[in-house]
């Protein structure tokens, strides 16, 4: 793995700002992940006893600095105090309160930073009945209602990796909150907090569900609904191999294309394609049809077609689609396949991210920048 910090000079929409993170797990490194990306310069607080060991993340905690020091020493917390003064943002995950019980909470740091930006990100949030409660994103996404609406009927509802609470409706909407607010802070010379609940950033992302729910066009069950499988034109199938085909032909000419190339457009029973009594039986004639072929002889029979039908690839396959080649949406590293920045800035692009550091790589060259004197530095640098 490279560690070099300086292979690459940052770029992109960012360049200039500064985000100190708390180290932690999941959303929170995501999240700056994400900022350091576009260009932020980010320093990762870590724990001293990992000083000279690879990061278990090396793709989460691509494009940082690291210094190892140990949050319950009160000199450690004084430097990382001292770091937090000249930056622009800082990020953190822990529960509730203990950020104040290390003396890093939003009250001392905008103290001492008025136009800091402060985000918080929990599972549950920073105020509520579980606000101290244990939980994974599994929990936060069922408790928030996204888990209870996916899969089939007759299944238990499948875990969707860690895509709706810990990414998307935790990492993600920190991001977004703390670029917003570094706005905010440019424009009125006063930081903030961000309060960032995973469960209130999966919420979110089901603005459009809640909004089918309220006119009548979704019913509250799993299986049964447009986007959620239960549609025999937006779901699943599987083919001869044992492989998957992903079909999306929900407008009228997509369907159309479909019906033609599997060779159903006589059959009646596709007439009544928005008739959810049908489905079932649309369904199950589908997967009969999917189920004669492999996945290559479906992807290459719906090649070109106008239908939204396309092949199921698994995570080094879909690297190397060539849409996804063309598009450099993946890349790799001293082995290590990622995914690219994203979105894309053609006015400030970003570059490839930085490697990964070792842990508490750069704790001296950040000390001695924020003008510790070199006995302090030489007293909190911890021993490889």
């Amino acid at each position: 793995m490279n560690t070099d910090s300086s292979t690459a000079a940052a770029s992109g929409p960012l360049v200039g700002i500064r985000v100190v993170e708390l180290g932690g797990i999941g959303p929170g490194p995501f999240a700056c992940m994400l900022l350091a990306d576009q260009g932020a310069e980010v320093i990762r607080v870590d724990r001293p006893a990992e000083t000279g060991t690879p990061t278990k993340h090396p793709i989460l905690h691509r494009g940082r600095r690291s210094v190892a020091l140990d949050l319950k020493d009160p000199s450690s917390v004084e430097a990382v105090l001292a770091i937090i003064d000249t930056a622009d943002a800082l990020v953190e995950g822990f529960r509730p309160g203990v950020a104040e019980r290390l003396g890093l909470g939003p009250t001392t740091c905008l103290a001492r930073n008025p136009r800091l930006v402060y985000g918080r990100m929990t599972g549950w949030g920073q105020d509520g009945p579980l606000a101290q409660a244990p939980g994974h994103d599994i929990n936060y996404i069922a408790v928030a209602g996204a888990l209870g609406a996916l899969g089939s009927a007759d299944e238990n509802p499948p875990v969707p990796l860690n895509l709706f609470g810990d990414m998307g409706g935790g990492g993600m909407l920190l991001a977004l909150g703390v670029t917003t607010a570094l706005l905010s802070a440019q424009r009125t010379g006063e930081g903030q907090v961000i309060d960032a609940a995973m469960t209130d950033g999966t919420a979110v992302q089901l603005a459009l569900i809640h909004g089918l729910l309220a006119v009548g066009r979704w019913e509250d069950a799993r299986g049964v609904n447009l986007f959620d499988g239960g549609a025999p034109f937006y779901r699943t199938y599987r083919t001869s191999d044992g492989g998957h085909m992903a079909v999306g032909s929900v407008e009228p000419q997509f369907y159309a294309v479909l019906l033609d190339v599997l060779g159903l457009a006589a059959d009646p029973l596709f007439d009544r394609q928005h008739d959810r009594d049908a489905w079932p039986a649309m369904s199950a004639r589908l997967g009969e049809v999917f189920a004669r072929r492999t996945r290559a002889e479906w992807t290459a029979t719906f090649d070109g077609t106008q239908s939204c039908v396309t092949p199921v690839y698994g995570l080094t396959e879909a690297a190397a689609h060539p849409h996804n080649v063309a598009r450099g949406t993946y890349y790799t590293e001293n082995g290590l396949l990622q995914p690219a920045p994203a979105p894309r800035f053609h006015g400030t692009p970003a570059t490839t991210p930085r490697a990964a550091p070792l842990v508490g790589a750069h704790t001296r060259e950040v000390l001695t920048e924020i003008g510790l004197h070199p006995d302090a530095v030489d007293a909190l640098v911890p021993k490889a």
